[in-house]
């Protein structure tokens, strides 16, 4: 009787392939099918990496929907054009595009907040960051007074780090706890731990929860935006890690935060999947938020839209990686309902809007009116005033809360770029018509919630006994 041959790890690496995770299902179907050497090297063809790939020597040419109108937004363009310039000189690079509320994510070469990248067979982790589906919905509660939806959704909501308390927290469907489950980005109990005591959380930042009336009907529309909280992160640090190792074997000369997963190797397809279930995740977040607010002021839900301004969107072996862009184009969103939301700042509407694809805009449209210069510099400019006075004088006429009970200026209208130059690019560039808007009654926001950490407590005492 012939004696079976057991193939290990070491074979195979022999052959050319570095070990990765899929090296246990291979070997396990080699040893069970008694593969010759023929046939295993043409199973194994399958796992076969790339060969290795140089950067551009010129970026690939992409659309600068955007321009300065002081020397302030000048010095924001500059940085945002040298940036770009040195993405798209990543090696999977097909196309891209700015939007009119670009401004620098990070040093040079680090896709900026309001650009699109569009690569071939290459998912980039870098280029969507850590808050993965950032996204905004609308819900038209209709003739119901405003104050008392915000009222509610203050007792509702919960803003700031960690999740929601025992005793307070959303159950996490069955069907979406076993799609976690076999996911091998996302099934380990710490990660499934936090996407249930994370629903029904907005964070921190730029996320807020807007109520507002429409300018068309009058009705009374409630308005959150957030991400995928942990879940999100922790999936997007796993994929900048797996990304690192392809990086390392294929293209080490691309820069850190520019690697990829390649999206035909069992990693790339593993991640898509994940990407899809942290956007199911995503959004019954804010399901969860709006049913139950509108169920304990009696509303009735009359309309419903949503949208994504922070993903990856897959067109064939495309992949448009929107840092802080709205969807336009309906291939992106299988699950589109109606219209695409945009909001600029707390004092301002959010634009509702539709609109054509065009080769200037790749199918995107802005996703807000974006910053000229980082939170720590606006508030350097306004330290001759108190964060009271701030907010007394940007805030007149308006609801606005902060979580925290701490005045956050670095959200406050002042921080962001000018909404009616961002109204006037999108018109200029073609990058969406507005439909519709939702006229400010008042907004919750985490605010400062960095003011009383333990860590900042404990060194005011310090001080204080010195």
């Amino acid at each position: 009787m012939e004696k079976e041959i057991k193939i290990t790890g070491k074979e195979i690496v022999a052959l050319g392939y570095p070990s990765a995770h899929w090296f246990k299902d291979a070997i396990a179907f080699i040893n069970q099918n008694q593969l010759n050497q023929q046939d295993m090297e043409a199973y194994l063809e399958q796992f076969r990496l790339p060969p290795e790939m140089e950067l551009f020597k010129k970026p690939i040419s992409y659309s600068l929907n955007i321009q300065a109108e002081n020397e302030q937004e000048q010095d924001n363009v500059d940085k945002v054009i040298a940036t770009m310039d040195a993405v798209m000189r990543t090696p999977t690079v097909v196309s891209g595009a700015v939007m009119p509320d670009a401004c620098p994510a990070g040093p040079v070469g680090t896709i900026p907040v309001g650009g699109i990248v569009a690569t071939k067979n290459a998912i980039h982790p870098g280029m969507h960051s850590a808050d993965i589906c950032c996204s905004v919905m609308l819900t038209d509660l209709g003739d119901i007074d405003p104050k008392i939806v915000l009222d509610m959704a203050h007792q509702t909501t919960h803003f700031g780090p960690g999740g929601r308390p025992r005793g307070k927290q959303f159950a996490l469907p069955t069907e979406l706890k076993e799609e976690f489950k076999n996911n091998f980005f996302l099934h380990s109990e710490r990660g499934l731990s936090l996407a249930q005591e994370h629903l029904g959380t907005q964070g921190d930042g730029n996320h807020f929860l807007f109520v507002g009336k429409s300018s068309l009907t009058g009705h009374t529309m409630l308005v959150t935006h957030h991400g995928s909280r942990a879940p999100g992160a922790r999936l997007y640090s796993q994929g900048m890690k797996v990304a690192e190792k392809f990086r390392q074997l294929i293209s080490p000369q691309t820069l850190k935060q520019n690697a990829w997963i390649p999206f035909e190797t069992r990693e790339g397809k593993e991640y898509w999947k994940a990407l899809q279930i942290i956007r199911k995740w995503t959004k019954l977040n804010h399901e969860l938020i709006h049913d139950t607010i509108a169920q304990k002021v009696g509303a009735s839900v009359e309309n419903r839209f949503w949208n994504e301004h922070n993903f990856v969107f897959k067109d064939d072996d495309i992949f448009y990686h929107a840092k802080g862009a709205t969807p336009l184009n309906p291939k992106f969103m299988p699950d589109i309902t109606g219209p695409r939301l945009i909001p600029l700042n707390m004092s301002e509407p959010i634009l509702i809007v539709e609109g054509d694809t065009t080769d200037d805009n790749l199918g995107f449209a802005p996703h807000g009116a974006g910053r000229n210069m980082s939170r720590s510099q606006h508030k350097r400019n306004l330290a001759h005033k108190t964060n009271e006075q701030i907010f007394e004088e940007e805030t007149e006429g308006l609801d606005i809360r902060f979580y925290s009970n701490e005045i956050d200026i670095s959200e406050l209208p002042s921080a962001y770029k000018d909404a009616d130059s961002v109204r006037s690019q999108m018109s200029e560039f073609g990058l969406g018509k507005v439909i519709e808007k939702v006229m400010p009654y008042g907004c919750i926001m985490a605010g400062d919630v960095d003011k009383n950490a333990p860590w900042r407590v404990k060194r005011r005492r310090k001080q204080k006994r010195k």
